[in-house]
Protein backbone atom coordinates (compact mmCIF):
# COMPACT_ATOMS: atom_id res chain seq x y z
CA UNK A 1 0.00 0.00 0.00
CA UNK A 2 0.64 3.40 -0.83
CA UNK A 3 3.54 4.93 2.49
CA UNK A 4 1.35 8.63 1.80
CA UNK A 5 -2.71 6.38 1.76
CA UNK A 6 -1.04 4.54 4.88
CA UNK A 7 -0.31 7.89 6.66
CA UNK A 8 -3.66 9.21 5.62
CA UNK A 9 -5.52 6.16 7.23
CA UNK A 10 -3.70 6.08 10.52
CA UNK A 11 -3.74 9.75 10.60
CA UNK A 12 -8.09 9.71 10.55
CA UNK A 13 -8.20 6.74 12.56
CA UNK A 14 -6.32 8.73 15.37
CA UNK A 15 -8.25 11.81 14.90
CA UNK A 16 -11.43 10.39 14.42
CA UNK A 17 -10.88 8.28 18.07
CA UNK A 18 -9.57 10.94 19.60
CA UNK A 19 -12.30 13.78 18.51
CA UNK A 20 -15.42 10.25 19.73
CA UNK A 21 -13.32 9.80 23.14
CA UNK A 22 -13.71 13.47 24.03
CA UNK A 23 -17.19 14.25 23.02
CA UNK A 24 -18.14 10.80 23.98
CA UNK A 25 -18.07 11.39 28.45
CA UNK A 26 -15.26 11.85 30.47
CA UNK A 27 -14.90 8.21 31.15
CA UNK A 28 -13.85 7.77 27.77
CA UNK A 29 -11.23 10.62 28.01
CA UNK A 30 -9.75 9.17 31.25
CA UNK A 31 -9.83 5.90 29.22
CA UNK A 32 -7.97 6.58 26.02
CA UNK A 33 -5.74 8.99 27.65
CA UNK A 34 -4.47 6.22 30.13
CA UNK A 35 -4.06 4.46 27.37
CA UNK A 36 -1.95 6.99 25.66
CA UNK A 37 0.36 7.91 28.80
CA UNK A 38 1.02 3.92 29.03
CA UNK A 39 2.26 3.79 25.85
CA UNK A 40 4.50 7.30 25.78
CA UNK A 41 5.81 5.93 28.77
CA UNK A 42 7.01 3.28 27.11
CA UNK A 43 8.35 4.73 24.36
CA UNK A 44 9.78 7.50 26.09
CA UNK A 45 11.57 4.68 28.66
CA UNK A 46 13.11 3.25 25.09
CA UNK A 47 14.11 6.74 24.07
CA UNK A 48 15.90 7.70 27.89
CA UNK A 49 17.03 3.75 28.35
CA UNK A 50 14.67 3.75 31.83
CA UNK A 51 13.34 0.51 32.86
CA UNK A 52 9.77 0.26 30.89
CA UNK A 53 8.09 -2.05 33.56
CA UNK A 54 9.07 0.60 36.62
CA UNK A 55 8.23 3.64 34.68
CA UNK A 56 4.81 2.32 33.92
CA UNK A 57 4.01 1.45 36.89
CA UNK A 58 4.59 5.21 38.44
CA UNK A 59 2.89 6.95 35.72
CA UNK A 60 0.14 4.35 35.95
CA UNK A 61 -0.13 4.92 39.99
CA UNK A 62 0.29 8.69 39.24
CA UNK A 63 -2.68 8.70 36.67
CA UNK A 64 -4.99 6.62 38.51
CA UNK A 65 -4.35 8.80 41.58
CA UNK A 66 -4.59 11.84 40.70
CA UNK A 67 -6.68 11.13 37.17
CA UNK A 68 -10.46 10.52 39.36
CA UNK A 69 -9.69 13.64 41.70
CA UNK A 70 -10.85 16.86 39.13
CA UNK A 71 -13.16 18.51 42.21
CA UNK A 72 -9.61 18.84 44.05
CA UNK A 73 -7.89 22.11 43.63
CA UNK A 74 -5.21 21.63 46.28
CA UNK A 75 -3.93 18.79 44.28
CA UNK A 76 -4.69 20.49 40.62
CA UNK A 77 -2.27 23.29 41.45
CA UNK A 78 0.49 20.89 43.28
CA UNK A 79 0.33 18.99 39.88
CA UNK A 80 0.53 21.95 38.08
CA UNK A 81 3.24 23.42 40.01
CA UNK A 82 5.46 20.28 39.44
CA UNK A 83 4.68 20.26 35.63
CA UNK A 84 5.45 23.99 35.24
CA UNK A 85 9.07 23.28 37.00
CA UNK A 86 9.73 20.11 34.87
CA UNK A 87 9.10 22.62 31.98
CA UNK A 88 11.29 24.61 32.82
CA UNK A 89 14.26 21.93 33.16
CA UNK A 90 13.11 20.64 29.82
CA UNK A 91 13.62 24.02 28.16
CA UNK A 92 16.97 24.38 29.91
CA UNK A 93 17.98 21.10 28.24
CA UNK A 94 16.60 22.09 24.58
CA UNK A 95 18.84 24.88 24.57
CA UNK A 96 21.45 23.05 26.15
CA UNK A 97 24.22 22.69 23.94
CA UNK A 98 24.93 19.01 25.86
CA UNK A 99 24.04 16.35 23.36
CA UNK A 100 25.42 13.50 26.27
CA UNK A 101 23.03 10.89 27.65
CA UNK A 102 20.68 11.89 30.13
CA UNK A 103 21.00 11.18 34.14
CA UNK A 104 18.94 9.10 35.94
CA UNK A 105 17.41 11.36 38.06
CA UNK A 106 16.93 13.99 35.40
CA UNK A 107 14.93 10.49 33.59
CA UNK A 108 12.89 9.74 36.30
CA UNK A 109 12.40 13.45 36.71
CA UNK A 110 11.02 13.71 33.30
CA UNK A 111 8.98 10.84 33.33
CA UNK A 112 6.53 12.08 36.37
CA UNK A 113 6.55 15.60 34.82
CA UNK A 114 7.17 15.54 31.65
CA UNK A 115 5.71 12.95 30.53
CA UNK A 116 3.07 11.36 33.24
CA UNK A 117 1.48 14.62 34.97
CA UNK A 118 0.96 16.60 31.31
CA UNK A 119 -1.44 13.62 30.35
CA UNK A 120 -3.33 13.66 33.62
CA UNK A 121 -3.61 17.54 33.61
CA UNK A 122 -4.73 17.21 29.60
CA UNK A 123 -8.32 14.96 31.10
CA UNK A 124 -8.63 17.82 33.52
CA UNK A 125 -9.16 20.46 30.87
CA UNK A 126 -12.66 19.71 30.05
CA UNK A 127 -13.11 20.80 33.87
CA UNK A 128 -11.51 23.80 34.01
CA UNK A 129 -14.63 26.28 33.57
CA UNK A 130 -15.97 24.19 36.76
CA UNK A 131 -17.04 20.74 37.81
CA UNK A 132 -19.13 20.28 35.14
CA UNK A 133 -18.14 18.20 31.69
CA UNK A 134 -17.12 20.48 29.13
CA UNK A 135 -15.60 18.44 26.02
CA UNK A 136 -15.21 21.03 23.28
CA UNK A 137 -12.48 23.09 25.30
CA UNK A 138 -9.90 19.86 25.35
CA UNK A 139 -10.97 19.28 22.06
CA UNK A 140 -10.41 23.00 20.49
CA UNK A 141 -6.80 22.91 22.28
CA UNK A 142 -6.36 19.68 20.18
CA UNK A 143 -7.70 21.48 16.74
CA UNK A 144 -6.01 25.15 17.66
CA UNK A 145 -2.70 22.42 17.31
CA UNK A 146 -3.59 20.59 14.75
CA UNK A 147 -3.89 23.37 12.50
CA UNK A 148 -0.61 25.36 13.93
CA UNK A 149 0.78 22.23 13.13
CA UNK A 150 -0.41 21.87 9.69
CA UNK A 151 -0.21 25.70 8.19
CA UNK A 152 3.41 25.59 9.71
CA UNK A 153 4.55 22.72 7.72
CA UNK A 154 2.72 24.07 4.51
CA UNK A 155 3.96 27.88 5.16
CA UNK A 156 7.90 26.43 5.87
CA UNK A 157 7.79 24.34 2.81
CA UNK A 158 6.59 26.67 0.24
CA UNK A 159 8.44 30.36 2.22
CA UNK A 160 10.47 28.97 4.49
CA UNK A 161 13.99 30.24 4.14
CA UNK A 162 15.12 30.80 7.56
CA UNK A 163 15.87 27.48 10.05
CA UNK A 164 14.08 27.77 13.66
CA UNK A 165 16.58 25.63 15.42
CA UNK A 166 18.29 24.14 12.56
CA UNK A 167 20.66 22.07 15.43
CA UNK A 168 17.29 20.04 16.77
CA UNK A 169 14.75 20.19 13.78
CA UNK A 170 16.50 21.32 10.35
CA UNK A 171 13.09 21.44 9.02
CA UNK A 172 11.21 23.70 10.91
CA UNK A 173 11.69 27.74 9.44
CA UNK A 174 10.86 31.02 11.29
CA UNK A 175 8.36 31.74 8.12
CA UNK A 176 7.00 28.15 9.15
CA UNK A 177 5.73 28.99 12.65
CA UNK A 178 4.81 32.67 12.18
CA UNK A 179 2.19 31.34 9.41
CA UNK A 180 1.27 28.24 12.00
CA UNK A 181 0.73 31.05 14.33
CA UNK A 182 -1.32 33.09 12.02
CA UNK A 183 -3.58 30.26 10.84
CA UNK A 184 -3.90 29.38 14.28
CA UNK A 185 -5.49 33.02 15.40
CA UNK A 186 -7.78 32.84 12.66
CA UNK A 187 -8.98 29.46 13.59
CA UNK A 188 -9.11 30.44 17.65
CA UNK A 189 -11.32 33.19 16.57
CA UNK A 190 -14.12 30.86 14.74
CA UNK A 191 -13.70 28.82 17.50
CA UNK A 192 -14.89 31.04 20.10
CA UNK A 193 -17.22 32.37 18.31
CA UNK A 194 -18.86 28.97 17.04
CA UNK A 195 -17.57 26.19 18.65
CA UNK A 196 -16.87 26.91 22.61
CA UNK A 197 -18.53 30.37 22.47
CA UNK A 198 -16.09 32.10 25.12
CA UNK A 199 -14.70 35.14 24.38
CA UNK A 200 -12.34 35.69 21.59
CA UNK A 201 -9.54 37.62 23.66
CA UNK A 202 -9.21 34.45 25.86
CA UNK A 203 -8.57 32.07 22.99
CA UNK A 204 -6.38 34.50 20.69
CA UNK A 205 -4.10 34.12 24.21
CA UNK A 206 -4.44 30.23 24.01
CA UNK A 207 -3.71 30.17 20.55
CA UNK A 208 -0.72 32.11 21.08
CA UNK A 209 0.44 29.72 23.96
CA UNK A 210 -0.53 26.85 21.44
CA UNK A 211 1.68 27.86 18.32
CA UNK A 212 4.41 29.14 20.70
CA UNK A 213 5.42 26.18 23.19
CA UNK A 214 3.37 23.57 21.00
CA UNK A 215 6.72 24.35 18.63
CA UNK A 216 8.83 24.02 22.31
CA UNK A 217 6.99 20.71 23.14
CA UNK A 218 8.21 19.47 19.69
CA UNK A 219 11.34 20.34 19.70
CA UNK A 220 12.17 18.52 23.28
CA UNK A 221 10.90 15.43 22.04
CA UNK A 222 13.21 16.03 18.89
CA UNK A 223 16.08 17.05 21.01
CA UNK A 224 15.10 13.42 23.07
CA UNK A 225 15.13 11.33 20.15
CA UNK A 226 18.32 13.21 18.80
CA UNK A 227 20.09 12.05 21.83
CA UNK A 228 18.53 8.16 21.36
CA UNK A 229 19.68 8.66 17.96
CA UNK A 230 16.20 7.70 17.03
CA UNK A 231 13.79 9.06 14.15
CA UNK A 232 10.92 8.60 15.90
CA UNK A 233 9.70 7.35 19.34
CA UNK A 234 7.47 4.54 18.19
CA UNK A 235 5.94 2.76 15.27
CA UNK A 236 2.37 2.38 16.79
CA UNK A 237 0.92 4.70 14.15
CA UNK A 238 2.02 3.94 10.79
CA UNK A 239 3.68 6.73 8.81
CA UNK A 240 3.30 9.06 11.96
CA UNK A 241 5.63 7.29 14.69
CA UNK A 242 4.45 7.00 17.84
CA UNK A 243 2.24 7.91 20.63
CA UNK A 244 4.90 10.23 22.06
CA UNK A 245 5.54 11.79 18.37
CA UNK A 246 1.74 13.10 18.00
CA UNK A 247 1.39 14.19 21.61
CA UNK A 248 4.70 15.85 21.91
CA UNK A 249 3.07 19.08 21.77
CA UNK A 250 -0.26 19.26 23.61
CA UNK A 251 1.48 17.45 26.63
CA UNK A 252 3.87 20.92 26.66
CA UNK A 253 1.11 22.84 25.94
CA UNK A 254 -1.59 21.32 28.25
CA UNK A 255 0.05 22.83 31.81
CA UNK A 256 0.63 26.86 30.56
CA UNK A 257 -3.30 26.36 29.01
CA UNK A 258 -4.01 24.57 32.19
CA UNK A 259 -2.26 27.31 34.30
CA UNK A 260 -4.08 30.30 32.28
CA UNK A 261 -7.59 29.01 33.16
CA UNK A 262 -6.31 29.06 36.67
CA UNK A 263 -4.91 32.40 36.60
CA UNK A 264 -8.36 33.74 34.68
CA UNK A 265 -10.47 31.95 37.85
CA UNK A 266 -8.49 33.76 40.40
CA UNK A 267 -8.69 37.27 38.71
CA UNK A 268 -12.37 36.93 38.08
Amino acid sequence: MNSTLVRAISGAIYVLLLIACILYSSHSVLLLFGIFLILATIEFSKLVKLNSIVAVCIATGLFLFFGFTNTNKTYDILLLILSLVVSMKALIFLFDNNMKPINDVSKTIYLVGYVAIPFIIITKIPFVNGNSFEPKTLLSLFILIWVNDTFAFIVGKSLGKNKLFEKISPKKTIEGFIGGMFFSLIASVVLAKYFVTEPVSKWLVIAIISSVFGTLGDLIESKFKRIAGVKDSGSIMPGHGGVLDRLDSIIFVAPIVFLFYQILYYVS
